[in-house]
């Protein structure tokens, strides 16, 4: 794509979200900085033209390599890096140099600021350790939630940790200085019960107020204006269920939840059905919908991506949705050269109704061009 055509993609979605204004939502962050904002409006916009698709911990590691400049598995096969770059907190809450996948923090820090000069958007989850005892994301022996508002016997040390977290995040900067916008994804998979802050470990509106004192610390406290909030349960069956703990329209950007295939029959009636749900709650709510946790472990099935996947979010107003990472040959999410669904997914790459970052790129999501050839910017 020539320059002049790429300059008047990016001017042609500038002059519409003037027009388009009075039809968009703001970020539920008043404060929201310029490019957080500008990156929200994008991805409204952008629903109608495809869904964005995106990898965890894309261009840190895959399937026979690590730490490799460039690399990228989702690339190698398809030609173009993901749109989304999915990436863990995880231990930064312990001054650890790295994270729970064992990529160094510096690095990652790398990766994100790289993302975003290609013009693509970062998401973080954070599988914090439990702040009560020191264990694991997954132990569920206490009832954490309720120890860590003001008052608890946590409180202090989980006040801590988001210090860490935010010191962290806001050392991300862009070529200007300018903070990188964050889809921020805390407490994933809340209606589950295998993490402490799941729904077999508090009450709904212990959850609930720590989700909101969690936020209002990041945003009042740490000044950090750069995260769009994405709201991620797991299982349910109506909207009630989807909306238990749900926080407030104050305190989310997007909605979603994650849903893995284990057998393609049930898969394909699960999604269908939480996406219908997830339609309608995000229509009523105005906010984004997003599917920020799917796959199918070793994808088994050739024609998985075109045949299963695509038909089911082709239907639906998804603004991403997320891969799993590929960490080795026993545990990964997208395919490498030789893998069965190799051809496929390159087939599901070009759909009309996906977005890579070759088709986002000339697009300003930021309200700045990106340059192609590197990570430069030109003010609309």
């Amino acid at each position: 794509m020539n320059m002049i055509l790429r300059q008047s993609i990016a001017l042609f979605f500038m002059m519409s979200s003037i027009v388009a204004k009075a039809q968009l939502f703001d970020p539920c962050d008043k404060q929201a900085t310029p490019e957080s904002r500008q990156l929200y409006y994008s991805m409204q916009r952008l629903t109608d033209a495809g869904v964005m698709f995106g990898h965890h911990d894309d261009t840190a590691y895959g399937i026979g390599w690590c730490f490799e400049p460039g690399m990228s598995d989702v690339k190698t096969i398809t030609g173009s890096y993901p749109a989304v770059y999915g990436w863990d907190l995880a231990k930064i809450e312990h001054d650890s140099t790295r994270d729970i996948n064992n990529i160094p923090f510096a690095l990652q820090r790398k990766l994100v600021r790289q993302a975003y000069d290609r013009g693509g958007v970062n998401t973080f989850c954070w599988h914090m350790d439990n702040p009560a005892n020191g264990k694991t994301a997954w132990d569920t022996t206490q009832r954490t939630v309720m120890t860590l508002l003001p008052g608890g016997n946590n409180y202090s040390r989980y006040v801590e940790y988001l210090d860490k977290a935010a010191k962290y995040i806001g050392s991300m900067k862009g070529p200007g200085g300018e903070a990188i916008p964050i889809l921020f994804r805390p407490f994933h998979e809340l209606t589950g019960s295998w993490f402490w802050w799941c729904a077999n470990t508090s009450t709904p509106e212990e959850f609930k107020e720590l989700w909101r004192f969690t936020i209002d610390y990041l945003r009042n406290k740490k000044n950090l204006h750069n995260l769009l909030i994405v709201f991620s349960v797991a299982d349910f069956n109506s909207e009630a269920d989807f909306m238990a703990r749900y926080p407030g329209n104050e305190y989310t950007d997007y909605i979603g939840f994650d849903n893995y295939c284990y057998n393609v029959k049930d898969y394909r009636f699960n999604l269908e059905n939480r996406l219908k749900i997830l339609d309608a709650v995000a229509i009523k709510n105005h906010k984004l919908a997003c599917l920020p946790e799917t796959g199918y472990e070793k994808i088994p099935q050739a024609d998985w991506w075109t045949n299963v996947l695509l038909p089911l979010i082709s239907k639906h107003k998804l603004s991403y949705v997320m891969a799993w990472r590929n960490a080795h040959m026993g545990h990964f999410y997208t395919p490498y050269i030789g893998q069965a669904s190799e051809a496929d997914f390159r087939k599901f790459s070009r759909s009309p109704n996906m977005m890579f970052q070759n088709r986002v790129t000339p697009l300003g999501l930021y309200g700045k061009y990106v340059f192609s050839t590197g990570p430069h910017y030109q003010e609309f």
